[in-house]
Protein backbone atom coordinates (compact mmCIF):
# COMPACT_ATOMS: atom_id res chain seq x y z
CA UNK A 1 0.00 0.00 0.00
CA UNK A 2 1.57 3.44 -1.14
CA UNK A 3 1.32 6.11 1.79
CA UNK A 4 2.61 9.28 2.94
CA UNK A 5 5.60 9.79 5.44
CA UNK A 6 6.15 13.05 7.30
CA UNK A 7 10.12 12.91 8.62
CA UNK A 8 10.28 15.30 11.91
CA UNK A 9 13.77 16.25 11.76
CA UNK A 10 14.17 16.73 7.92
CA UNK A 11 18.00 16.71 7.71
CA UNK A 12 18.03 13.08 9.66
CA UNK A 13 20.24 10.75 8.00
CA UNK A 14 18.63 7.76 9.40
CA UNK A 15 15.04 9.66 8.83
CA UNK A 16 15.85 10.71 5.19
CA UNK A 17 17.07 6.82 4.76
CA UNK A 18 14.00 5.23 6.38
CA UNK A 19 11.76 6.86 4.16
CA UNK A 20 13.54 6.31 0.92
CA UNK A 21 13.90 2.69 2.25
CA UNK A 22 9.77 2.83 2.43
CA UNK A 23 9.41 4.68 -1.22
CA UNK A 24 11.39 1.95 -2.57
CA UNK A 25 9.80 -0.96 -1.11
CA UNK A 26 6.11 0.86 -2.43
CA UNK A 27 4.75 1.50 1.38
CA UNK A 28 5.08 5.37 0.27
CA UNK A 29 4.47 7.85 -2.40
CA UNK A 30 4.70 10.92 -0.45
CA UNK A 31 7.40 11.82 1.73
CA UNK A 32 7.35 15.37 3.74
CA UNK A 33 10.58 16.61 5.35
CA UNK A 34 10.33 19.04 8.04
CA UNK A 35 13.31 20.87 9.20
CA UNK A 36 14.34 24.60 10.79
CA UNK A 37 15.78 25.17 7.32
CA UNK A 38 13.19 23.71 4.51
CA UNK A 39 14.97 25.56 1.53
CA UNK A 40 18.41 23.93 2.28
CA UNK A 41 16.91 20.13 2.02
CA UNK A 42 18.19 19.73 -2.22
CA UNK A 43 20.38 16.49 -1.36
CA UNK A 44 17.47 15.13 1.02
CA UNK A 45 15.28 15.85 -1.63
CA UNK A 46 16.98 14.36 -4.32
CA UNK A 47 17.52 11.14 -2.42
CA UNK A 48 13.58 10.47 -2.28
CA UNK A 49 13.20 10.24 -6.02
CA UNK A 50 11.10 9.34 -7.47
CA UNK A 51 8.47 10.27 -4.38
CA UNK A 52 6.77 13.28 -4.26
CA UNK A 53 8.83 15.15 -1.90
CA UNK A 54 7.55 18.63 0.20
CA UNK A 55 9.34 20.77 2.85
CA UNK A 56 7.98 22.54 5.63
CA UNK A 57 9.79 24.75 8.12
CA UNK A 58 10.03 22.97 11.75
CA UNK A 59 11.36 24.05 14.70
CA UNK A 60 11.54 20.94 17.41
CA UNK A 61 12.25 23.59 20.13
CA UNK A 62 9.49 25.56 19.45
CA UNK A 63 7.16 23.31 21.35
CA UNK A 64 4.06 25.52 21.06
CA UNK A 65 4.15 25.61 17.42
CA UNK A 66 3.91 22.31 16.50
CA UNK A 67 0.55 22.07 15.87
CA UNK A 68 0.80 24.66 13.50
CA UNK A 69 2.99 22.50 11.10
CA UNK A 70 1.49 19.32 11.64
CA UNK A 71 -1.87 21.69 10.68
CA UNK A 72 -0.11 22.94 7.32
CA UNK A 73 1.28 19.11 6.52
CA UNK A 74 -2.33 17.57 6.40
CA UNK A 75 -3.44 20.70 4.17
CA UNK A 76 -1.00 20.42 1.68
CA UNK A 77 -0.42 17.26 1.97
CA UNK A 78 -2.87 14.94 3.69
CA UNK A 79 -3.05 12.99 6.90
CA UNK A 80 0.66 10.92 7.07
CA UNK A 81 0.24 7.49 7.38
CA UNK A 82 3.77 7.39 9.04
CA UNK A 83 4.90 10.17 11.01
CA UNK A 84 9.31 8.99 12.17
CA UNK A 85 10.48 11.24 14.94
CA UNK A 86 13.95 11.62 14.05
CA UNK A 87 15.24 15.17 15.73
CA UNK A 88 17.66 15.38 18.42
CA UNK A 89 21.38 16.22 19.55
CA UNK A 90 24.05 14.48 21.39
CA UNK A 91 24.82 17.72 23.16
CA UNK A 92 28.28 18.44 24.95
CA UNK A 93 28.49 16.21 28.51
CA UNK A 94 31.59 18.01 29.63
CA UNK A 95 29.84 21.65 29.17
CA UNK A 96 26.25 20.13 30.20
CA UNK A 97 28.22 19.37 33.91
CA UNK A 98 28.65 22.69 34.23
CA UNK A 99 26.53 24.49 32.18
CA UNK A 100 22.80 24.02 32.98
CA UNK A 101 21.39 25.97 30.15
CA UNK A 102 23.41 23.93 27.92
CA UNK A 103 22.06 20.47 30.18
CA UNK A 104 18.42 21.65 30.14
CA UNK A 105 19.12 22.41 26.18
CA UNK A 106 19.67 19.19 25.58
CA UNK A 107 17.21 17.59 27.84
CA UNK A 108 14.60 20.15 26.12
CA UNK A 109 15.15 18.62 22.63
CA UNK A 110 15.41 15.17 23.19
CA UNK A 111 13.25 14.50 25.46
CA UNK A 112 10.49 17.67 26.14
CA UNK A 113 10.17 18.86 22.71
CA UNK A 114 9.35 14.72 21.36
CA UNK A 115 6.94 14.77 24.15
CA UNK A 116 4.73 17.23 23.00
CA UNK A 117 5.14 16.52 19.17
CA UNK A 118 4.46 12.93 20.07
CA UNK A 119 1.11 13.51 22.41
CA UNK A 120 -0.13 15.59 19.34
CA UNK A 121 0.82 13.11 16.42
CA UNK A 122 -0.86 10.32 18.67
CA UNK A 123 -4.00 12.45 18.88
CA UNK A 124 -4.93 13.00 15.60
CA UNK A 125 -3.89 9.18 14.78
CA UNK A 126 -5.90 8.03 17.30
CA UNK A 127 -8.87 10.39 15.91
CA UNK A 128 -8.38 8.81 12.74
CA UNK A 129 -7.72 4.95 14.12
CA UNK A 130 -4.82 4.40 11.92
CA UNK A 131 -0.83 5.67 11.41
CA UNK A 132 2.12 4.58 12.29
CA UNK A 133 4.67 6.51 14.19
CA UNK A 134 8.72 5.79 14.95
CA UNK A 135 10.38 6.77 17.84
CA UNK A 136 13.98 6.13 18.39
CA UNK A 137 15.49 5.93 21.76
CA UNK A 138 18.88 4.41 22.23
CA UNK A 139 21.07 1.88 24.28
CA UNK A 140 22.35 4.96 26.21
CA UNK A 141 19.06 5.50 28.12
CA UNK A 142 18.83 1.63 28.87
CA UNK A 143 21.06 2.22 31.63
CA UNK A 144 22.14 5.81 32.13
CA UNK A 145 26.12 6.28 32.38
CA UNK A 146 28.70 8.75 33.89
CA UNK A 147 29.92 9.27 30.90
CA UNK A 148 26.96 10.86 29.35
CA UNK A 149 24.36 10.82 31.75
CA UNK A 150 22.75 14.26 30.44
CA UNK A 151 21.72 12.52 26.98
CA UNK A 152 21.51 9.54 28.53
CA UNK A 153 18.69 10.93 30.81
CA UNK A 154 16.79 12.26 28.14
CA UNK A 155 16.64 9.20 26.16
CA UNK A 156 15.54 7.26 29.23
CA UNK A 157 12.80 9.65 29.62
CA UNK A 158 11.73 9.52 26.23
CA UNK A 159 11.98 5.35 26.22
CA UNK A 160 9.67 5.47 29.16
CA UNK A 161 7.30 7.68 27.60
CA UNK A 162 7.10 5.82 24.19
CA UNK A 163 7.07 3.21 25.90
CA UNK A 164 3.78 4.03 27.93
CA UNK A 165 2.18 5.83 25.02
CA UNK A 166 2.58 2.73 22.84
CA UNK A 167 0.60 0.44 25.66
CA UNK A 168 -2.07 3.46 25.52
CA UNK A 169 -2.65 3.30 21.78
CA UNK A 170 -2.83 -0.05 21.55
CA UNK A 171 -6.35 -1.07 20.52
CA UNK A 172 -6.77 2.24 18.75
CA UNK A 173 -5.06 1.38 15.09
CA UNK A 174 -2.19 3.27 15.80
CA UNK A 175 1.01 1.50 16.31
CA UNK A 176 4.02 2.96 18.08
CA UNK A 177 7.45 1.57 16.94
CA UNK A 178 10.55 2.19 19.46
CA UNK A 179 13.82 2.23 18.03
CA UNK A 180 17.01 1.57 20.31
CA UNK A 181 19.87 1.30 18.68
CA UNK A 182 23.52 1.47 19.19
CA UNK A 183 26.32 3.95 18.50
CA UNK A 184 25.24 5.12 15.34
CA UNK A 185 28.42 6.23 12.69
CA UNK A 186 26.98 9.52 10.68
CA UNK A 187 27.12 12.91 10.63
CA UNK A 188 25.85 13.70 14.05
CA UNK A 189 28.34 11.27 15.81
CA UNK A 190 31.33 12.92 13.57
CA UNK A 191 30.61 16.07 14.44
CA UNK A 192 30.91 15.57 17.72
CA UNK A 193 34.43 13.95 17.33
CA UNK A 194 33.00 10.58 18.84
CA UNK A 195 34.72 7.37 17.54
CA UNK A 196 32.69 4.44 16.52
CA UNK A 197 32.00 2.00 19.84
CA UNK A 198 31.25 -1.63 19.66
CA UNK A 199 28.21 -2.89 17.70
CA UNK A 200 27.88 0.50 15.57
CA UNK A 201 25.61 0.54 12.79
CA UNK A 202 25.44 2.85 9.50
CA UNK A 203 22.26 5.11 9.51
CA UNK A 204 21.62 2.62 6.61
CA UNK A 205 21.66 -0.27 8.68
CA UNK A 206 19.64 1.41 11.05
CA UNK A 207 16.51 2.28 8.23
CA UNK A 208 16.78 -1.43 7.06
CA UNK A 209 15.89 -2.61 10.57
CA UNK A 210 13.20 -0.16 11.14
CA UNK A 211 11.81 -0.92 8.29
CA UNK A 212 11.90 -4.45 8.61
CA UNK A 213 10.30 -3.65 12.14
CA UNK A 214 7.54 -1.53 10.79
CA UNK A 215 6.60 -4.61 7.98
CA UNK A 216 6.51 -6.83 10.85
CA UNK A 217 4.47 -4.43 13.58
CA UNK A 218 7.26 -4.76 15.87
CA UNK A 219 6.94 -2.82 19.29
CA UNK A 220 10.57 -2.76 19.79
CA UNK A 221 13.60 -2.70 17.25
CA UNK A 222 17.13 -3.01 18.51
CA UNK A 223 19.96 -2.03 16.22
CA UNK A 224 21.60 -4.54 14.90
CA UNK A 225 19.63 -7.28 16.52
CA UNK A 226 22.29 -8.81 19.49
CA UNK A 227 22.66 -5.19 21.33
CA UNK A 228 19.68 -6.72 23.26
CA UNK A 229 21.69 -9.18 25.01
CA UNK A 230 24.34 -6.90 25.87
CA UNK A 231 21.42 -4.62 26.95
CA UNK A 232 20.05 -7.77 29.27
CA UNK A 233 24.03 -8.13 30.71
CA UNK A 234 24.08 -3.99 31.36
CA UNK A 235 21.23 -4.26 33.84
CA UNK A 236 22.89 -6.98 35.97
CA UNK A 237 26.35 -5.40 36.02
CA UNK A 238 27.14 -4.11 39.19
CA UNK A 239 27.12 0.32 40.03
CA UNK A 240 30.80 -0.13 41.03
CA UNK A 241 31.43 -1.56 37.54
CA UNK A 242 29.14 0.52 35.28
CA UNK A 243 30.09 3.85 37.10
CA UNK A 244 33.25 2.94 35.35
CA UNK A 245 32.05 2.45 31.85
CA UNK A 246 33.03 4.52 28.74
CA UNK A 247 30.52 5.57 26.60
Amino acid sequence: MSGSVLVLGGRSEIGVALARRLVADGRASTVVLAARRPDDLAAETAALVPARVGTVAFDADDVAGHAEVLDRVEREYGPPDVVVVAFGILGEQARAEVDAEHAVAVVHTDFVAQVGVLTRVAARMRERGRGEIVVFSSIAGWRVRRANYVYGSAKAGLDGFATGLADALRGTGVHLTLVRPGFVIGRMTADSGLSPAPLSSTSDQVADAVADGLARRRDVVWVPGRLRLLAAVMRVLPAVVWRRMPR
